[in-house]
C-alpha cells in the first residue's frame, strides 16, 4: 500500500507511477484485442487478411442507403459540423507557426504531429465514402486538439508553472510538477528549472569563532 510517511510530492509521483502501469496494461490488452480482428501493422500501414477484407466489403452500406436511412435533423446539422474545418485548419497553421518561432526561443521541444494525429480508418473496406470522410475529419480534429493541448501544456510549464487553487478536471502530465498555489519560493525555483536558469546556492553559515 501507499506509505503514509511519504512527502506529498512523492505520494503524487507514486500514484502517477501506478497510473502509468495501469495505462500500460490497458495498452497491452488493447493490443491483444486488435489481434483478434486479424490485421497487422507494417510501417504504419494496416494489412487485413484477404478473407477479412472480403467480409468487410460484404457488409458495406452503400452511400444511397446510408443517406436514405439518416435522420432529417442529422442531415441538416452536417454543415454546422463541417464548417468547423475552417477554425481547425487555422489553428493548425497558427500552432505550426507558433512552435517554429517561439519554441526554439524558449528551448522547448516541438510537439510531433504524428504522435497525436492519426488518419487510418479511411482504409476500412466496410466504410462507405461518407463514413470514410467523417473518420478522416474526426481523426484530424480530435488529434489536432490533443496536439494543441500538448503545445499549451509545454507553454504553460514555461510561463506559469503554478497549480490552480481548486482541483481541475484531467490536468496534463506536466501540471503535477507545478508549484503549489500560494508558494512563491516554489514558483521561483520551478521557473528557474523549466527555463534552464541555475538555482542559486544557499549562503553558507559563518561558524562562530
Amino acid at each position: 500500500g501507499l506509505r503514509r510517511e511519504l512527502p506529498v510530492d512523492n505520494k503524487i509521483h507514486y500514484l502517477l507511477g501506478c497510473l502509468r502501469e495501469i495505462e500500460q496494461q490497458i495498452q497491452e490488452e488493447l493490443e491483444r484485442q486488435r489481434k483478434s480482428f486479424y490485421f497487422a501493422l507494417e510501417e504504419k500501414k494496416v494489412l487485413f487478411a484477404d478473407y477479412t477484407q472480403s467480409c468487410h466489403l460484404h457488409i458495406l452500406v452503400p452511400v444511397t442507403t446510408y443517406l436514405r436511412k439518416a435522420r432529417f435533423f442529422v442531415l441538416i446539422s452536417a454543415p454546422f459540423l463541417y464548417i468547423l474545418i475552417v477554425p481547425l485548419v487555422l489553428l493548425d497553421l497558427l500552432l505550426t507557426v507558433y512552435q517554429n518561432i517561439c519554441f526554439p526561443v524558449y528551448h522547448l521541444q516541438k510537439v510531433e504531429r504524428g504522435t497525436y494525429i492519426f488518419i487510418d480508418r479511411d482504409t476500412l473496406a466496410y466504410l462507405n465514402a461518407i463514413e470514410k470522410f467523417n473518420c478522416v475529419y474526426c481523426g484530424y480534429a480530435v488529434g489536432l486538439l490533443a496536439l494543441a493541448r500538448e503545445v499549451g501544456s509545454r507553454t504553460e510549464q514555461y510561463w506559469c508553472p503554478i497549480k490552480h487553487a481548486r482541483n481541475i478536471q484531467d490536468p496534463h502530465d506536466a501540471y503535477f510538477d507545478f508549484a503549489e498555489f500560494g508558494d512563491p519560493e516554489g514558483y521561483q525555483q520551478r521557473v528557474r528549472v523549466v527555463r534552464g536558469h541555475p538555482v542559486p546556492e544557499e549562503p553558507a553559515e559563518e561558524l562562530p569563532l
